[in-house]
């Protein structure tokens, strides 16, 4: 049956509302997770392939999630503990030296003690509740296995061929479709690959550098800060504004001056890491700072943290595939 007059079936814009739809359904059916999984799995057996021995590198895969994994919990123990500590420590004194010095409070009525208490609560109450969403924790890493095992199928298997037709072989819609398709899902991961590889590379030496400055200055709970850096580094913008509150109300257990001085020490790394994204991103990744900060913004409403990790991935992606598609010039006028 042939399609109407005027209307083609082009296996190009098939594909773009196909991986269009499979974004939005990601995130409506909540398994940014899943996605999120096969994808740093893949990218991480691809660097573990030494001389293309895919066995070899799944079972170092394997054995690095087993360290990853008791990393994460060790250090998600002590940060449970460390949290609510500094919080109990750094707000206390943070609220009395602004009151030293002549700052105002938002509400002049307002307890001073009632506020050092409420801000304390507030942070514990978080801490605490984690134990309330076992169920959710459950399905995430029931989620988190599944994208283990299809990131290690889809690298000793990269072969993704539709099936030939008998009669016309690869000549008909569904198998052009199936091919666009397919393209398009590696140039998303490509976008991956890049967005966060360079990502990963600028988060490490930033919490290697807060890490040497942490311990040089004696500052306490340095490993749970340094690891906090470190998972906060891979949230573009945002993740350095969470980091480097906690280390500078750290920084005022010890004594003001500490704290500003480790706020002048942050500033520089974060210009640092604006050198360090020239060098290792270069102008493939360069997006305007409104653009990025709405993209973390949907991407947190709509998936939660994994959409704001996805979301430079997902606007490099549609860079990418925008700079292919050139617009045919205007005929010249007569």
């Amino acid at each position: 049956m042939t399609p109407p007059a005027g209307i083609q079936f082009q296996p190009e814009r098939i594909s773009y509302g196909f991986i269009a739809l499979a974004l939005v359904l990601v995130g409506w059916l909540d398994l940014t997770v899943l996605m999120l999984t096969m994808l740093f799995g893949y990218f991480a057996l691809e660097k573990l392939a030494i001389r293309e021995q895919k066995w070899l590198a799944v079972f170092l895969f394997v054995l690095l999630l087993g360290a990853a994994g008791y990393g994460f919990y060790s250090f998600f123990h002590h940060a449970v503990v460390a949290v609510p500590k500094i919080a109990n420590e750094s707000i206390p004194k943070i609220l009395d030296y602004a009151k030293s010095k002549g700052i105002e409070l938002p509400a002049p009525d307002y307890d001073l003690q009632s506020l050092k208490q409420d801000a304390v609560d507030f942070v514990q109450g978080k801490i605490a509740s984690v134990g309330k969403y076992a169920e959710v924790l459950v399905r995430y890493f029931v989620a988190f296995l599944i994208g283990v095992a299809v990131s290690i199928g889809l690298f000793l298997n990269t072969r993704v061929e539709p099936e030939a037709d008998p009669e016309t072989g690869r000549d008909n819609l569904y198998s052009q479709t199936f091919l666009e398709v397919v393209a398009r899902f590696r140039t998303f991961y490509q976008s991956f690959k890049t967005v966060m590889g360079a990502q990963i590379v600028i988060s490490l030496i930033n919490a290697l550098l807060t890490a040497i400055f942490l311990v040089w200055n004696n500052f306490p709970y340095s490993p749970v800060l340094a690891g906090l850096t470190f998972l906060f580094g891979l949230l573009p913008i945002v993740g350095n504004l969470m980091s480097n509150t906690l280390i500078v109300s750290v920084g005022f257990t010890i004594t003001p001056e500490m704290a500003f001085f480790a706020l002048i020490f942050l500033v520089v790394i974060h210009k640092f890491e604006y050198f360090l994204n020239s060098k290792i991103i270069g102008d493939r990744i360069k997006n305007p700072m409104w653009l990025t900060l709405l993209g973390l913004l949907i991407g947190e409403k709509l998936m939660g943290i994994p959409g704001m990790i996805l979301a430079p991935v997902v606007l490099h992606y549609i860079k990418v595939e925008a700079s292919r598609n050139r617009i045919p010039a205007a005929p010249a006028a007569a």
